[in-house]
């Protein structure tokens, strides 16, 4: 085994402890019977819903434990129905809210947000909120803005 394969085993049993101890800490918190029930319905008959955050979270992946275990949070800013050959999609424009803003680990967290949204079939685009970069000093939107691997609008 070479030391490249050894990194890469390590780092694949390291990914899979994370996303079953994030799981856990998800399910410690939530009502599974709620959020199955937002998974299972459409984002676009939730659209001007209070559920609509909620059903997002839902959505997502080991990054909700840490929005949850960490007091933040997400918010709609806007979002828009596109249409393509007959199917539709979603585009958001989402913030972050609570303790998430500023925080050092904001670009793993946006990042994460967008990946795991992105990867549901409703959802064509997620990009953040440019306010969200007000929120963090030169040094951090600068990091934010190089490592974050998402778009501010």
């Amino acid at each position: 085994m070479t030391d490249d394969d050894l990194v890469a085993k390590y780092a694949a049993e390291a990914k899979k402890s994370i996303e079953e101890e994030a799981q856990k800490r998800v399910e410690e918190v939530i009502d599974p019977i709620y959020e199955a029930k937002l998974r299972a319905n459409s984002l676009f008959v939730m659209l001007d819903s209070e559920d609509l955050v909620p059903a997002l979270l839902a959505r997502l992946g080991s990054v909700r434990a840490a929005l949850d275990g960490h007091g933040g949070g997400i918010k709609v800013d806007s979002y828009q129905s596109l249409s393509n050959e007959g199917s539709q999609s979603l585009d958001f424009v989402l913030d972050l809210t609570g303790a998430c803003l500023s925080c050092g680990a904001a670009p793993g967290t946006l990042d994460g947000i967008k990946a795991d949204l992105e990867s549901d079939k409703e959802i064509s685009n997620v990009r953040f909120s440019s306010n969200l970069l007000d929120t963090f000093d030169e040094l951090g939107r600068e990091f934010i803005l190089a490592h974050g691997n998402v778009e501010f609008v």
